[in-house]
């Protein structure tokens, strides 16, 4: 049987360091039994435009994704509070092809907190409809989860996990201790290959 391709997702690229980063989890994925798969061929693409290049990325992408067998998607906040929204569709695009997801976080803490503490800088308060809103009256949900509730429950629902932990804040979009941690319970789920 061949080895499982995985989509590795996440706003890797972005980084300073993103190319030792990327073949850094290829080789972890590697060491784990499976094939990382990964579009590189950004040298490939159109450059005629901006936007076709855009287009050329994202086409490129979602075919690797259709000729992966799930996805390992990197939700630690990017620019924002949130994980990068182009990784949030893609888990998206993988849930929705009936794809085993698996997600992990380099902060370990709720959404709620970060929406609170990060975003409303602690100035949330309870409404008079009993629930917990900002000072610009929207509401601060909190389901326990480490981001929007469609990433949580897209990877739940699929069978996988979303591991969050807290690693050195210079770290944050580099450490690769909970991607690790995601490729042995997807080694375990997946394979039954305990860790």
């Amino acid at each position: 049987m061949a080895a499982m391709k995985v989509y590795l997702a996440g706003p890797d690229v972005f980084l300073k360091n993103g190319r030792e980063v990327i073949a850094a989890k290829q080789e972890l994925t590697r060491r784990y039994g499976f094939v990382p798969n990964v579009w590189m061929g950004e040298d490939d693409a159109p450059h005629s435009t901006p936007f076709a290049f855009g287009l050329h990325i994202s086409a490129a992408n979602e075919a690797v994704m259709r000729d992966s067998d799930f996805i390992i998607a990197n939700l630690t906040p990017f620019r924002g509070i949130s994980a990068d929204v182009g990784t949030a569709y893609e888990l998206g695009f993988m849930v929705a092809h009936g794809k085993p997801a698996f997600g992990y976080s380099n902060d370990g803490r709720l959404y709620a907190e970060r929406l609170t503490a990060d975003y409303y800088k602690g100035a949330v308060a309870k409404a008079d409809d009993g629930m917990m809103r900002g000072p610009d009256g929207l509401m601060v949900e909190n389901n326990d989860m480490g981001d929007n509730l469609m990433l949580d429950g897209g990877i739940e629902h699929m069978g996988g996990v979303f591991i969050r932990r807290s690693v050195a804040p210079e770290h944050l979009l580099d450490d690769l201790g909970p991607f690790e941690e995601c490729l042995a319970a997807a080694r375990a789920r997946l394979l039954g290959v305990a860790a």
